[in-house]
């Protein structure tokens, strides 16, 4: 009897410390979103109403935060190869019209002062990052492989948060769409230096304006040739909010989901449409809610069976 309840005491104990272990272990990382900080993905055009700026400004942390903007998406030079010239009184206004207290502008067309301490001074202090529209090419010409870079990325692993709209937003994935030179209609670029993006959200492809410049396919040849990556496609006043792998949509319209995973029937499109207030798990590749409070609509049901992507 003594040696039974010896037994059952030493089984209990054991189950309590596995327990402990279980809960003390640390969560896995996140495979697309950052370990720390948060994500605001727009697909271009006006911000008015749509609440956005507004959710970025409250995840800095608030007006009195330190925020940097980057308008090099703008371009770096003009067609006779001149620099173009940024003021930052213009570049900041608007955000200062929001309220915000404490923002810089954070431009050059040169990767060496890019890479340099000097350069990065406010950036190490930010709290907020958010890159304007343009060509995102122009970002890359400016900032990759830099110290500026790494900092931006350190933006994120100290719990801060990086946004952008149009070229902003394709700038965050992991593969560039439309980073070719010659012009936006080029989704693919066979140049070198313009198919990596800065992989703030990672195995992605993120494209915009993709409902007001009839957009909505043209991540199917992308997501065809990179099966690994979830494609991501923006309309415009339309946001994603990333948190490690989910992201919650929120704005005026539709974000388009291309996931090479999901079984689609042969008069469907490659692709599914997220409303605002849904929330998508990219690692689950499921919707975990619907922003109607629907947990599970009748076509999520029918298409919900997977497949292996091809590799």
């Amino acid at each position: 009897m003594r040696r039974s309840i010896i037994l059952t005491t030493i089984v209990f104990l054991c189950s309590l410390t596995l327990a402990a272990q279980q809960a003390s272990a640390p969560a896995p990382a996140p495979e697309y979103g950052p370990p720390n900080g948060t994500l605001v993905i727009v697909g271009g055009g006006s911000l008015d109403g749509t609440g956005i700026l507004e959710k970025f400004i409250e995840l800095a942390g608030g007006p009195d935060k330190k925020f940097i903007v980057v308008p090099t998406a703008g371009g770096n030079r003009n067609r006779q190869g001149e620099v173009t010239p940024y003021k930052e009184e213009d570049v900041v206004r608007s955000w200062v019209a929001r309220g915000v207290k404490n923002v810089r502008m954070l431009h050059t067309h040169d990767p060496k002062i890019a890479d340099t301490e000097a350069f990065v001074k406010d950036l190490r202090e930010a709290d907020a990052v958010w890159f304007n529209g343009g060509r995102q090419w122009n970002i890359v010409d400016s900032y990759a492989n830099t110290l500026t870079y790494r900092e931006f990325h350190k933006v994120l692993e100290r719990g801060g948060v990086i946004g952008g709209s149009s070229a902003g937003a394709t700038i965050q994935g992991e593969y560039l769409v439309r980073g070719d030179t010659s012009g936006p209609n080029v989704v693919m670029t066979e140049e070198p230096t313009h198919q990596a993006a800065f992989k703030f959200l990672r195995r992605t492809a993120v494209d915009q304006h993709i409902n007001a410049r009839n957009r909505w396919d043209d991540l199917v040849p992308v997501i065809e040739k990179f099966p690994n990556l979830l494609g991501i496609g923006l309309s415009e006043g339309t946001a994603i909010v990333v948190k490690g792998d989910t992201f919650e949509t929120m704005g005026k319209w539709k974000v388009s989901v291309h996931d090479n995973t999901r079984a689609y029937q042969p008069w469907e499109k490659p692709y599914f449409v997220l409303s605002p207030g849904d929330v998508y798990d990219m690692k689950a590749r499921k919707v975990v809610k619907y922003g109607d409070g629907v947990t599970r609509r009748r076509s999520e049901t029918q298409n919900s069976e997977r497949r292996t992507p091809n590799r």
